[in-house]
């Protein structure tokens, strides 16, 4: 691999390790008021009257009439509420807060507020809402005359469920009145700060010179801590202002679970057809649950619509989505960003269709597997390599494939079962079609001192994943210094040029190629002892068919991330439970800019994506109420759940990211769900057409077939 790769000590360990590292809630006190949220208990109504109890000096309640502009937060169809009106949509809408120095006394006045509703009738499943948020539509070539000439025809229905991100730190923010500007500064737990920005302004009617937002040291987002940042600025701005304080919250974490955004629930119908072994033509249609309100649901089902029909070569597809609105917590942003729910979907669906035409599955998937010059699903182009075949072998190898398919498929009896499956899939790299160009618009700066250290400015932020690590090492390589004489500070946007979001397996690709460009920049201009500023434009890839989103039509993006997963069970059939005797993962994600920082990502990634699949659900109660909010309820796998995950890798650089390197953060959390539920199948027997597959759905499956 390329000497980039070479792993050095991640940068934020020491601090973190240590416990020196100060997160939101570790802010003392001092001159701090806290505030907490008044949420609603009802799925659905009419807010009739708040009273609000008798408040000592220095508390104060805060609500929609306190905001100086308009009560809307800027994320999809604005209609999330800073603070709910007349309505509440959602058990946990927000109505208002109770502020003041001393925690305890603000809980005690906010479980006196009494709030009086007219309850409404509440939606709790898709289809029977009465809005969609979104819906698209496209298609191309003539799947109707293909179905015609098909020689088998094969339909399945497909569900998966929300996931909670479950990061180890809970939603927290602090706004504080700034007597420079006349405005505020927010720091917090945050994945992208000119998204607050964005958000401030119109509630607040403020310049943005007027709104700084810096990020605190953030314990984990994996997309949670894309859209609520926003929720949560507004509102501890909005009581800053009024207060004249500065002003915190910090969820707990059953209020953070009962909430936050989570990942779509999903129903995806497809139907296919086969001709001579190949897949002729597809027609999907895909129902998200959005809950109450648009959040980041546009782009979620944008992703999903366009990586529906998965790796596959299909040149006559019909593909239909929908956003439903329901009564339940708004669902957002999760690692995979729709992918997960329409690669579960149609792996499962090649699994069944090669089952029911009499072949072997892998083969199956193999032989109808894009390759480099076929069309996309948008009618874009697949431009550079694609390795899943040599993925395939490297992972079947590995993992002994063959002869355990083998082995597995014969009868079994007795109290043990072993299966073994395996899955592809892809991350389309970047902001769909033309986000980068035309809606991010990246730029990052970067300087010298007179210290002859350099310094990055960039809005991307590290949750964990180790971004503080990479940029100072393709820094480094191109200043020809050491990598301690890199400076990366925390995001702060007075400082710091909008280099984007930190979504969408978009940072290295694109910031960390603008980072080696402004470091050669840097270079030329390099005077030992002198300061120097230099300043680098993102540019469109030249070879991109033009993307146009009313058709779905071009490239939907510059390049795509491939991933290959083999998952081998162990089931107790007495129990249900089941265990994972090896778990075998290829990915290509161009070349790594850190080994051990990467790894790290695949394994996690991996890991989250099979508690999507066994364990990791949120029910709802009759009234629309989660009712597993706390981590003693919600499961999610643990070192004790499963064995180390075999991580290997399959390099096809990508000639527009820094040394080759493309996207990585979401690939792995997105492909594990339909290996898994084909060696539960192959195990146990039967169809597993949704997850999670639970103990109880196991030992289902086992009774059904005895």
């Amino acid at each position: 691999m390329n000497s980039i790769s070479q792993s050095v000590p991640k940068r934020d360990h020491g601090e973190k390790v240590s416990g020196r590292a100060v997160y939101t809630a570790d802010y003392p006190n001092t001159d701090l008021l806290t505030a907490r949220v008044l949420r609603s208990t009802k799925p659905h109504a009419v807010i009739r009257d708040v009273a609000v109890p008798e408040l000592p000096e220095g508390y104060f309640y805060v609500d929609h009439r306190d905001i100086p502009a308009r009560n809307q937060v800027q994320m999809g169809l604005g209609d999330t509420p800073v603070f709910a009106v007349e309505e509440v949509r959602y058990i946990g809408d927000p109505i208002g807060l109770i502020v003041g120095p001393d925690p305890e006394t603000v809980d005690r006045l906010l479980s006196e507020v009494i709030v009086k509703y007219e309850e409404l009738p509440f939606i709790n499943d898709p289809h029977k809402s009465d809005m969609n948020f979104f819906e698209y539509d496209y298609g191309k070539g003539d799947p109707d005359q293909k179905f015609q000439e098909a020689d088998l025809i094969y339909e399945e229905t497909f569900h998966t469920g929300a996931q909670e991100q479950a990061y180890l730190e809970t939603q927290g923010m602090i706004a504080e009145p700034d007597p420079e500007t006349g405005g505020v500064i927010v720091h917090g737990s945050m994945q992208c700060p000119f998204y607050l920005v964005s958000a401030l302004e119109p509630v607040l009617d403020m310049e943005p010179g007027q709104l700084r937002v810096i990020q605190d040291v953030t314990g984990g987002g994996f997309g949670g801590k894309e859209d609520y940042p926003s929720v949560l600025a507004c509102q501890t701005a909005v009581a800053a202002l009024k207060t004249g304080k500065p002003v915190r919250i910090v969820l707990s974490r059953e209020e953070d679970m009962t909430v936050t955004s989570k990942k779509h629930p999903s129903e995806t119908k497809i139907r296919g057809a086969l001709k001579d072994g190949k897949l002729t033509a597809l027609d999907i249609d895909i129902c998200y649950d959005s809950g109450a309100y648009s959040t980041l649901s546009m782009v979620v089902l944008q992703r999903g619509i366009i990586s529906a029909p998965g790796v596959y070569k299909c040149d006559d597809i019909k593909v239909h989505g929908t956003a439903a609105r329901t009564n339940v917590v708004p669902y957002g942003a999760y690692r995979g960003f729709g992918g997960a729910q329409v690669f579960f979907a149609i792996e499962r669906f090649m699994d069944h269709l090669a089952e029911k035409a009499g072949l072997d599955p892998v083969d199956f998937k193999i032989a109808n597997t894009a390759v480099q010059g076929d069309l996309t699903s948008t009618s874009g182009r697949y431009h550079f390599h694609v390795p899943i075949p040599e993925m395939t072998d490297q992972v079947m190898e590995a993992a002994d494939y063959r002869r355990k398919q083998e082995e597995y498929s014969k009868p079994q009896d007795g109290r043990y079962r072993r299966g073994i499956g395996m899955s592809l899939c892809f991350h389309g790299d970047g902001f769909t079609g033309n986000g980068e160009r035309d809606l991010i618009k990246a730029v990052v700066r970067m300087t010298k001192d007179t210290d002859d250290k350099a310094h990055i400015f960039v809005s991307s932020t590290d949750m964990g994943q180790g971004f503080f690590t990479s940029l100072p090492k393709i820094a480094s390589r191109e200043l020809e210094i050491p990598v301690e004489d890199i400076i990366y500070e925390m995001p702060d946007t007075h400082k710091t040029p909008d280099s984007g979001p930190t979504v969408a397996s978009r940072s290295t690709m694109v910031v960390g190629e603008l980072i080696r460009r402004a470091s050669q920049k840097l270079k030329e201009e390099w005077v030992p002892g002198e300061e120097a500023e230099v300043y680098e434009h993102y540019t469109h890839p030249d070879f991109m068919i033009p993307f146009d989103i009313s058709k779905f039509n071009g490239d939907a993006y510059p390049t795509f991330s491939w991933g290959v997963y083999c998952v081998e069970v162990l089931i107790d059939t007495l129990t249900g439970l089941v265990s994972l005797p090896g778990v075998w993962t290829s990915f290509d994600v161009g070349t790594p800019i850190d080994l051990n920082i990467l790894t790290g990502q695949m394994e996690g990634g991996v890991m989250q994506s099979l508690g999507y699949s066994s364990m990791e659900q949120i029910p709802y109660d009759q009234s629309c109420r989660i009712r597993n909010n706390k981590f003693s309820d919600y499961l999610i796998p643990t070192a004790s759940d499963y064995p180390d995950i075999h991580v290997m890798y399959c390099p096809v650089e990508y000639p527009h990211g820094p040394y080759g390197a493309k996207g990585a953060g979401e690939l792995p959390a997105v492909g594990a769900p339909s290996a898994y539920a084909a060696a539960v199948e192959q195990a146990v027997g039967g169809l597993f057409a949704k997850i999670p597959i639970t103990a109880e759905e196991v030992l289902n499956a086992v009774g059904r077939n005895a």
